[in-house]
């Protein structure tokens, strides 16, 4: 199973960009989905998570306000919109597949599969 993170790339303070998370349809259809990020020489921090028929979304509170999860499960993509970013955003963003249908947590043991990741880069 292969999930693909893409959308990554250079934004200034304030701007937004919108990453996909795509894998095949029956990989996304029955689990939950987060997002993760990674800044150099930090630990893996949970972002923001949904469930797989999106009744259920969890976010962490650095983001609340600011990024949108989102999925179309018929496409195998999930979304993270992010709309205000900050310095402190940038990271290797990671998508992940839960071993749930509803597993929103912030836990990175309560995911099966990741994906390699796509970088942003915040410039102040």
């Amino acid at each position: 199973v292969q999930l693909q993170a893409s959308g990554g790339g250079l934004v200034q303070a304030g701007g937004s960009l919108t990453l996909s998370c795509t894998a095949s349809a029956r990989t996304f259809s029955n689990n939950a989905v987060g997002w993760f990020r990674q800044a150099p020489g930090k630990e893996r921090e949970f972002v923001a998570a949904v469930s797989w028929r999106s009744d259920t979304k969890n976010y962490a509170d650095s983001v609340k306000g600011r990024f949108t999860i989102s999925r179309d499960n018929a496409k195998g993509t999930v979304y993270l919109q992010m709309d205000n970013l900050n310095s402190e955003d940038t990271a290797v963003y990671l998508c992940a597949a839960a071993f749930s249908p509803y597993g929103t947590g912030a836990s990175p043991a309560s995911y099966r599969y990741w994906g390699q990741g796509t970088l942003v880069t915040v410039s102040s």
